[in-house]
């Protein structure tokens, strides 16, 4: 099956089971400022999973995009990924164990056609001590699903993983592991969790490729080795249990069924290679590389840099698409890290580029569109093709002129025998090295970086940066004069301006006004045209003109963010928040959380004028800065 066949019969599946299809999120999310990215198909779903009813119902299904940072070191090998689709199912107070596990067994079984005798399950052990029993019901439902197949389950007690270990797989077929494998809650294992959090036992399936167990990860294998034999392929999560004040648990008036399986590496089950990049589209680019370096895939000199730009270009695609412009803070940074790694990695392939269209990233990127366009819309049009181009483009070209130099400076620190903090500073600061770039060459070379000290430089930095910042702008609004009041309402007026012409992708990085002008920073690549800045003027004249009255509302952050209000990048905002609409808040032409202070209708903007662009120039990279005011005709 091909990815798009994959997901699509998973999908169908469960929509034969009455779920209803919702959307992916976004790779940021929307309303946790606690994670840079959506990690799992779970993470926009838990106020559902906590109680709040869904407006789909209780039975839901997609396939959700997802990105762990936290796997960027570990791409390279034959089943790491960052960016990553999640396919899930979930019952919100429906369905239970009783369902799901054969469910998810038939559609292995049945729909994808996997060879049940290489499937391997595991269960929960059980916490006496915290009153959570063995999970024996999950462990009897799987012993039946293999009866119904000619197979008999063996059930098998591990424990932990350093337990598998030492015991091996003893004929078994069904394990029964402890919390840190089979249990799931926000705040992780039983004892670590708080008072009224809820959660429960999880249920893995893994499927065994059949290789050779590799003694360097332990004496014997089991289905939680790392060795590669065996690889995670679904996790269905039981939602059941609320802590109590004592520290024991009861069960949760609702049972919730929060399903995950990886979409890639249920491709690389169904192929029976145990590599997920052998199989589409990640092949594809794959292909590609290896005709433009003339280098194979197979070369194990090669290989794991044809992996890491794969992964990387596919993962950095998704995020621009998103919104995500390389910068040196939050998401910006990680995409920045992620183009330059691929960048470095494309470099030692011997895959250097005069322009875009020879570009081995672009083109990269070009066949991750092509091959999820049909699926994640974000990525189709021609703006979203040339944002992402472009994107790719300036970071490479940026990253090549500073290259270079880097290395000789690398090198040069490397024959010192080991890297300071200030060295590898230095390289992050004057070079654009990442720093996890620096770690990384090092490791190869096999030295040691000082990390503490590079942090403590990192520290400093940013205390003279914000210093500096400070003494030379106030934040937001200079006063509250009248004319600085009506800049702020054509500021509000600007940036929903700029996202009609420019594109969705626009938002606000930092503002500043005054009584003689504005000033906004927003994500965007390129440098505008005369032709979209007179656009953009048009828009907010004409929005004066019309007279509309701006109306400040109080309301919860939720219903503020389902009405698709506006906030300001990286700030926290707390659970009731004030909104301000220009236009009535049913029909409104922009809405942002906001707490003011602003003109009771755009109407008194005409006052001061008519509205002007002054200046656009680049801050930083994917990073364009707006100077205008209201002028006297």
């Amino acid at each position: 099956m091909t990815y798009d066949e994959l997901r699509r019969a998973y999908i169908e599946f469960f929509r034969a089971r009455w779920h209803a299809e919702i959307p992916s999120a976004s790779l940021v999310p929307q309303n946790d400022p606690t994670t840079l990215f959506t990690g799992s198909g779970m993470q926009p779903l838990v106020p559902y999973l906590l109680g709040k009813s869904h407006p789909a119902g209780t039975r839901l299904v997609n396939s959700q995009k997802c990105f762990r940072a936290e796997d960027i070191d570990e791409v390279g090998d034959n089943r790491h990924t960052t960016f990553f689709e999640m396919l899930g199912n979930w019952s919100l107070g429906d369905y239970f164990k009783k369902e799901q596990l054969p469910w998810f067994f038939e559609f292995l079984t049945d729909v994808v056609g996997l060879d049940p005798r290489k499937l391997y399950v595991t269960a929960f052990i059980g916490n006496e001590q915290r009153g959570v029993p063995r999970d024996i019901e999950s462990a009897e439902i799987w012993r039946e699903l293999f009866a119904a197949k000619g197979i008999d389950a063996d059930v098998v007690e591990i424990g932990s993983e350093s337990d598998g270990y030492r015991l091996g797989m003893r004929g078994g077929r069904i394990f029964y592991y402890n919390a840190r494998k089979n249990w799931w809650s926000r705040a992780g294992a039983p004892e670590n969790m708080p008072a009224g959090e809820p959660g429960g036992p999880d249920s893995e399936v893994f499927y065994d490729f059949g290789t050779s167990h590799d003694a360097k990860y332990g004496a014997q294998c089991h289905p939680n080795c790392d060795c590669g034999r065996f690889l995670e392929i679904g996790n269905s999560v039981f939602m059941q249990y609320i802590k109590k004040e004592d520290g024991s648990f009861a069960l949760l008036p609702k049972q919730n069924v929060d399903f995950g399986g990886g979409l890639e590496r249920i491709a690389a089950a169904e192929q029976e290679n145990p590599d997920v990049f052998a199989t589409e589209p990640l092949q594809d680019i794959v292909a590609l590389l290896a005709k433009f370096a003339r280098k194979s895939y197979d070369d194990g000199r090669y290989t794991r840099s044809f992996r890491i730009i794969a992964d990387h270009v596919r993962a950095a695609t998704f995020m621009i698409a998103d919104g995500v412009t390389p910068s040196n803070t939050e998401q910006g940074y990680v995409l920045r890290r992620l183009l330059r790694r691929a960048a470095l990695h494309a470099s030692s392939l011997g895959l250097g580029d005069k322009d875009a269209d020879d570009s081995a990233l672009v083109r990269s990127a070009i066949i991750t569109i092509e091959q999820y366009k049909g699926a994640y819309p974000e990525l189709s049009g021609e703006e979203a093709y040339q944002r992402i181009r472009g994107e790719i483009w300036q970071e490479e070209v940026q990253f090549a002129k500073t290259l270079q130099k880097g290395m000789r400076e690398f090198e040069k620190i490397a024959g010192e025998g080991s890297i300071s903090g200030e060295a590898a500073f230095t390289l992050f600061s004057t070079y654009g090295f990442p720093f996890e770039m620096t770690k990384e060459l090092a490791r190869e070379r096999g030295l040691d970086v000082d990390e503490e000290a590079f942090r403590e430089n990192m520290r400093a930095h940013s205390e003279r940066s914000r210093a500096g910042s400070e003494q030379k702008f106030k934040g937001g609004l200079a006063d509250r004069s009248d004319d600085t009041i009506r800049l702020h309402t054509a500021h509000h007026l600007l940036l929903k301006a700029l996202q009609i012409v420019l594109g969705t992708h626009v938002k606000q990085r930092g503002s500043n006004i005054t009584g003689e002008r504005l000033r906004i920073d927003f994500s965007h690549g390129e440098k505008m045209t005369d032709e979209q800045k007179r656009e953009v003027e048009h828009i907010v004249n004409e929005k004066i003109l019309e007279g509309l009255p701006v109306v400040r509302t109080e309301m919860p952050k939720s219903e503020a963010e389902r009405l698709g209000a506006e906030s300001e990048f990286g700030a926290k905002y707390p659970e009731r928040v004030s909104v301000y609409s220009i236009g009535p808040l049913e029909s409104a032409f922009s809405i942002e959380f906001c707490g003011g202070p602003h003109v009771q209708n755009t109407r008194e903007l005409g006052k001061s004028g008519v509205f002007r662009i002054q200046k656009e120039e680049a801050v930083s990279a994917g990073v364009r800065r707006i100077k205008a005011s209201l002028v006297r005709a």
